[in-house]
């Protein structure tokens, strides 16, 4: 069983302050304004499968370390493979050590325990039973979905949406009057504004065919963009999330955009012909929320299906994007210049080259009201990353730039486990402060509800 001292300071007088701290927010609900779990799933609330498709295929913490490892692809499921779910199962159990000392070897602790109940450590001998007892939990009304979502206190839980998906599970969800928890869309439009991306040209011919009121060209591309914006909006969401490879921004006239848009739909341009166009409708998501008032989210910084023979074999989303650096300064001059101080637009700000930190973010949270700082991320997402982005940033910013926790997950059970590890952070980042006297015990107190609670209804509008 996991301890419940775990992740907080080993000097005992710090660590008491720390639990003080963490009994301040430990059952408070979960509001969780950035994730990939499908509506569909909790509309339909039926049973999960198997173990191994709720807790191993869809998580790719877990499938890229049992690939370094020496799993293929195939034998995990991943990309829709049709692997034996006891032979996924029986895999990951064996390799129950590679995961010591990961932010995922933390989560799945914590899952084993807290949702199933389960003290014994996988193991190859252990295989067998451990899936039978978690299937047989699977199987029972109290482990479906919306169940779940009771159990696990989550209050908010934002999914992420095609801007053509006809969001009708949002609307079933919404219409049931016997489901009492809030579910909402993020508009996620990389595959219509980002030039590189595979079947840009057909997805934008789809766009404007679905939304352009008849239009054509580079207006009916805009008209058909806000009409599905505000399809969203209808639908309850309160964001768009962007993950642009870079945050480069770029300010062009009407004339010369639509001319752009041209030559690239058209495939007559050249790569900085698409760099300048993903850069120029970075700038438009901007001025459109400006005008519709959802909160814009940009998540930079991936290098998305890096290894060409996954992504051939397996498809987008699998598991095998890796961080680049990033420059956000210079990159969001453009935009931050026209929007940065508009009353009620924004910008939350993630990043996976945590170097930017205090050198980027921090100051440009410190000065820019419509700037939030968003949590550690991905490959960030682990305790000590946590703690270096609260030591990087809070000296400039303060507490009150946060934009909250993200839990950036498709594995559903493990979204307390998350939240519960980033409260764990605070905490700790907190007691230290005020052992140092630094900041006061009340005052800790009402910090750690507000970053927690507060920060992520406040960023994204909750």
């Amino acid at each position: 069983m996991p301890s419940p001292d775990r992740l907080l300071p080993a000097d005992p007088a710090t660590r008491e302050v720390a639990r003080e701290l963490l009994g301040c927010v430990e059952e408070l609900p979960i509001v969780s304004p950035h994730g990939h779990v499908a509506a569909a799933m909790i509309a339909e609330n039926t049973n999960f499968a198997n173990p191994a498709d709720l807790l191993v295929t869809p998580d790719h913490y877990i499938t890229r370390l049992l690939h370094a490892n020496g799993s293929s692809l195939e034998s995990l499921g991943v990309g829709g493979a049709g692997a034996d779910p006891r032979g996924i199962w029986r895999e990951f159990c064996s390799a129950w050590p590679i995961f010591d000392g990961t932010a995922s070897g933390n989560w799945l602790a914590a899952e084993f325990s807290n949702v199933f109940q389960i003290d014994e450590i996988p193991s190859r001998d252990s295989a067998d039973r451990l899936y039978e007892f978690i299937a047989a939990r699977l199987a029972e009304p109290s482990f479906r979905p919306r169940a779940l979502m009771e159990a696990f206190a989550i209050e908010v839980l934002a999914t992420t949406d095609d801007p053509l998906d006809d969001l009708s599970a949002h609307l079933r969800l919404r219409q049931d009057a016997t489901f009492q928890r809030r579910v909402i869309p993020t508009f996620r439009p990389d595959a219509y504004v980002n030039a590189h991306a595979v079947d840009f040209v057909s997805n934008v011919q789809r766009l404007v065919e679905v939304a352009g009121e008849g239009r054509g060209g580079y207006d009916g591309y805009l008209t058909a963009l806000r009409n599905r914006r505000q399809h969203f909006i209808d639908a309850g969401a309160t964001a768009t999330d962007h993950g642009a490879r870079t945050p480069l921004s770029l300010k062009l006239d009407s004339l010369e955009a639509a001319r752009l848009f041209e030559r690239v739909r058209l495939g007559e341009c050249s790569e900085h012909d698409r760099d300048a166009f993903e850069a120029h409708m970075l700038y438009e998501m901007a001025r459109m929320s400006v005008e519709d008032g959802l909160v814009m989210a940009l998540h930079p910084g991936s290098l998305r299906n890096y290894h060409p023979d996954a992504y051939a074999r397996f498809g987008p989303d699998t598991g095998h994007d890796i961080p680049i650096a990033v420059e956000f300064t210079s990159s969001l001059r453009a935009l931050l210049a026209d929007f940065g101080t508009t009353r009620g637009f924004h910008l939350v700000l993630f990043t996976l080259d945590e170097t930017t930190f205090s050198r980027e973010l921090a100051p440009l949270a410190g000065f820019y009201p419509s700037v939030y700082l968003g949590s550690p991320w991905w490959f960030l997402d682990a305790p000590d990353a946590m703690l270096r982005f609260r030591g990087a940033v809070t000296e400039t910013t303060g507490f009150s730039r946060y934009g909250g926790f993200v839990d950036d997950t498709r594995a559903f059970c493990s979204i307390p486990a998350r939240h519960n590890v980033a409260r764990r952070v605070e905490a700790a980042f907190l007691s230290r402060m005020v052992a140092e006297h630094r900041i006061s015990m009340p005052r800790a107190r009402e910090i750690i509800v507000d970053v927690i609670d507060h920060a992520p209804r406040r960023a994204f509008k909750l």
